[in-house]
């Protein structure tokens, strides 16, 4: 590969970003905007009705942000001025035909000036709606490679997927690409257009029963969950996520296609500043829970690795990646990820969660410190036991009592149940993930880092090798004290 400098490239670039609202999305955005002012414009496709909400969107959710006060201070009083002159809001919607931009003369503008399309627009949930996550990942997916397909200079599209759409899949689970119709189940052939009309049928015949919406959602997320685990996916995001790469890859054509799956995505590492986190993650949620003390076990084996990579880490590898890509004639798939190189495990986390809320305990509304044990991680029929004796059982008591003395024990069952749905959910959802016994390859990523550092790139700006990262520092100073400044309530 010949490199050269990364914000070289991007002067003068035209950039079209689609989730540009989401946690990566933002990143995206800020990082450009401050490396390279001198790029010429961004297009946000922002899920909205009209320009006037759109670009409300993107004031609130996007430069509203603790994450661009780096870009505003340096800016000064010139930070409005910039945006307006750099950056469009374009309402749309990736679920629908070219993208849902109704404006026929934006829309014709952006065909003829797009150079780099990123797409991160996703639905994030396992458990989302199947009607919704279907829409987004992979109807959305198949929307955007025909948009980007019909722009007249487009130099690369930057799928971003993820690393789990692997299912679990044990071992080395290589940077391969989906074949159409591929599932994790060898004996079996996934039709997408079939899963497109049973969704739709699903839908309507739920609708015509006059349900309770809140009853829909409900039956729709389990409906997800059902085709999902059909097909060998644990969960509906991974799921169409996976439907969304065999569309992009047997939709591209001549169009150049970068797939890049980023695995469990934390807080910013050093930019624009450590510790910025949205959006409570995997590991997140077991931190909330844990400093909160409504946790104090999880099912999982303490030896699996735990594959983390910083968020801004990611970002540069996007990035990277496009310049890399931009002139070539073949496509990559790019694992973004830290369980080769620099692997860390639960055990490593419990430690350090440990040490973070013992030394520095999270205080509840009334201002008092909030004590934590030691957790404990179990297999799972030691989870099982475990949730018997300390909350089912006890649950079955309550309930008793509960009927007996209502007001006296009403409160405490309330509490106590609350409790126990949230560790409940929480070992249910990632389940798969505190069992994972895969690794992710990284040879073609590894071979983007040595062309960085042999091309020219600026690696103290765009820097992406686990390697540096010392985990415990990272926790315990950085990503820790994120997440209970940002994400805890």
């Amino acid at each position: 590969m010949e490199l050269g400098s990364v914000k070289h490239f991007l002067r003068g670039k035209i950039i079209l970003v689609t989730g540009a609202t989401g946690f990566l999305g933002k990143i995206f955005v800020e990082k450009i905007l401050r490396v390279q002012p001198d790029v010429k414009k961004l297009y946000l496709l922002l899920r909205a009705s009209n320009p006037c909400s759109a670009t409300e969107r993107m004031h609130n959710e996007i430069f509203g942000k603790d994450l661009f006060k780096v870009l505003r201070e340096k800016l000064d009083g010139d930070f409005g001025s910039f945006i307006s002159g750099k950056v469009v809001a374009v309402a749309g919607d990736v679920s629908s035909e070219n993208m849902g931009i109704r404006d026929v003369n934006l829309r014709k503008a952006m065909l003829e000036e797009i150079d780099i399309v990123l797409h991160s627009a996703a639905c994030t949930k396992f458990d989302e709606r199947f009607d919704t996550a279907m829409l987004t990942n992979t109807i959305g997916a198949s929307n955007v490679v025909n948009f980007a397909k019909n722009c007249t200079k487009v130099e690369v599209l930057l799928h971003v997927s993820t690393a789990y759409v692997c299912g679990e899949t044990e071992g080395l689970i290589l940077e391969e690409p989906f074949q159409m119709g591929k599932t994790l189940k060898g004996f079996s052939k996934l039709d997408i257009e079939f899963e497109k009309k049973l969704v739709e049928k699903k839908l309507s015949k739920l609708q015509t029963q006059n349900l309770k919406e809140e009853m829909i959602t409900s039956m729709m997320k389990s409906f997800g969950l059902e085709r999902a685990k059909e097909y060998g996916w644990p969960n509906t995001y991974v799921f169409t996520k996976a439907m969304g790469e065999m569309l992009v890859g047997h939709m591209k054509e001549n169009l150049h296609v970068i797939i890049l799956r980023p695995t469990i995505v934390t807080s910013t590492y050093k930019e624009p500043f450590s510790g910025w986190v949205e959006g409570a993650r995997t590991i997140d949620s077991f931190a909330i829970a844990y400093g909160k003390r409504n946790l104090t076990c999880f099912p999982g084996d303490i030896k699996t690795v735990v594959d983390a990579m910083p968020a801004d880490m990611v970002i540069n590898a996007i990035i990277v990646a496009m310049v890399a890509n931009a002139s070539q004639c073949y496509d990559n798939i790019y694992h973004v990820g830290s369980s080769i190189r620099n692997p860390l495990r639960y055990l490593n986390l419990r430690d350090y969660g440990y040490k973070y809320f013992t030394e520095k305990p999270w205080k509840d509304k009334d201002g008092k410190p909030v004590k934590v044990g030691s957790m404990s991680i179990l297999d799972t029929a030691g989870f099982q036991r475990y949730m018997f004796i300390n909350f089912l059982l006890p649950l079955k008591v309550l309930k008793l009592l509960n009927t007996i003395f209502c007001q006296y024990f009403q409160k405490m069952y309330l509490d106590f149940n609350k409790k126990t749905l949230i560790v409940m959910r929480l070992a249910d959802l990632y389940k798969p993930y505190l069992f994972f016994r895969g690794v992710f390859d990284d040879k073609n990523i590894e071979k983007l880092r040595i062309a960085a550092r042999q091309g020219g790139i600026e690696d103290d700006l765009f820097y992406f090798d686990p390697k540096m990262i010392d985990w415990e520092d990272y926790f315990t100073n950085i990503h820790f004290p994120g997440t209970v400044k940002y994400l805890f309530k």
